[in-house]
């Protein structure tokens, strides 16, 4: 059964595709988007359609997650796919993408097909499996890349595992390339990571905590750009979080390289300070980095060079957590405040909220071939209606997701999502 048509009426329109920040209306019928105006409304409308006043408030495209982690399967009291798609859905985002590191493996077929007939007996957002670069992301054999890409994975990754064999990550990258599939792999030289729970600063220094330098990111970074040079392959970057491989970035963009990069909301907001007193919520991969990295983060996103933001959501229980800093588990759920974090450097007037919009919409569409992120007839009605004044005291127990693990938790933000719609469906309505 088709959902009830819906026109939003006194919108702020944001189309990533054209440009387009200012006024205008919207209808989504059957599913799609059906007529989009520049004025404040349509003429006449019949009595079939639901009438949603917009007052001002932002219409755009749903938000796209490209990194996501649930604990389904294997782990469910982390994160259930149901309990990650009601936190999607009431923070924006329509899609979202699950990463291979569950138990079993995301390395098989039947995996990543059980992963797709959960989402649709779900029915809020979609979600879409990344296959495992590797078999049991050991980094040693390439996994069934082909068979994986017909059951459905948008991209292939090792999650937080870098492939250290250069020649398993030359396999790889050639035969996804061939497939036309796309590689996600994060940059970090496995031997000076290890034991690392920090960056390697004066900070952490004195606080004692084992450290890696910049440098493991960045030594990586030039290895992955050396062999896509060899092979051809698209690359994604996965969550880039310093100023010195945003240089690697950059020469290997500005020589023509199928290569984009993505960041996470953390590593935008905050710094390696915000560890303070041994604060666990903020112990991430990549760890947290300087204010000068922060900063260059920032404006890398609003040049293009960072083309993708995503959350990074990685739930954790309290008893993964609640441990000295070096034996926390790391990783922080971001779901729900991605956007209104993301809305934090359009407020303080760093990046253009049409930037800000598009590296959460178009560009990880493009990245994974999905139709969607756009305001145009015919396109998905995948939307997230937003009031990006609204103000917001986060609280993580009132949080959708399972573990409340947010270092957003007690921060001030503004923006709050009003209406999330998927298909054309209204899966989230505040109040």
């Amino acid at each position: 059964m088709s959902p009830r048509p819906i026109a939003f009426t006194g919108a702020r329109l944001v189309d990533p595709e054209t440009g387009y920040d200012g006024p205008g209306a919207l209808i989504a019928s059957g599913g799609r988007i059906g007529e989009v105006t520049h004025e404040a409304g349509f003429d006449a409308l019949s009595s079939d359609i639901r009438i949603v006043d917009a007052a001002g408030a932002l219409l755009c495209p749903g938000l796209i997650d490209l990194r996501v982690k649930t604990g389904e399967p294997g782990s469910e009291p982390k994160e259930t796919l149901k309990s990650a798609a009601r936190a999607a859905a009431a923070g924006g985002v329509t899609s979202i993408v699950d990463q291979p590191d569950t138990d079993p493996t995301i390395d098989d077929p039947a995996v990543a097909d059980f992963i797709l007939r959960r989402a649709r007996d779900i029915e809020l957002v979609h979600v879409y499996p990344a296959g495992a670069a590797t078999k049991g992301l050991k980094g040693v054999g390439m996994a069934e890349i082909g068979l994986m890409r017909e059951a459905g994975c948008v991209y292939v990754t090792n999650a937080d595992r870098p492939i250290a064999d250069s020649r398993v990550m030359r396999r790889v990258l050639a035969y996804a390339g061939g497939l036309g599939v796309l590689v996600a792999h994060r940059p970090a030289d496995p031997w000076l990571t290890d034991g690392a729970c920090a960056t390697e600063s004066e900070f952490s220094g004195r606080l004692g905590l084992a450290s890696e330098p910049v440098a493991a990111e960045t030594i990586m970074i030039e290895r992955d750009i050396a062999l896509v040079a060899l092979t051809g392959a698209r690359l994604m970057v996965d969550q880039v979080s310093a100023a010195a491989p945003l240089e690697s970035l950059a020469r290997a963009k500005g020589r023509g390289l199928p290569i984009i990069a993505t960041a996470s909301i953390n590593h935008l907001t905050f710094n390696e300070l915000d560890i303070g007193d041994y604060r666990t919520f903020c112990k991430l991969i990549p760890p947290l980095r300087a204010e000068a990295d922060r900063a260059a983060l920032v404006e890398a996103l609003a040049s293009g060079l960072v083309d993708i933001v995503v959350s990074a959501h990685a739930p954790a229980p309290p008893e993964d957590k609640r441990l000295p800093y070096g034996e926390a588990a790391p990783g922080a759920i971001g779901l729900e405040t991605l956007l209104p974090a993301l809305l934090t450097l359009c407020h303080e007037g760093h990046v253009p909220l049409a930037r800000l919009i598009h590296a959460v919409t178009l560009a990880p569409a493009r990245a994974i071939g999905l139709s969607a992120g756009r305001l145009a007839a015919g396109a998905p009605a995948d939307l997230a209606l937003c009031d990006i004044h609204a103000p917001r005291l986060i609280d993580a127990d009132a949080l959708l997701s399972k573990s409340k693990n947010s270092p957003f938790d007690g921060r001030r933000l503004q923006g709050r999502v009003l209406m999330t719609l998927v298909d054309g469906r209204v899966v989230f309505e505040a109040g």
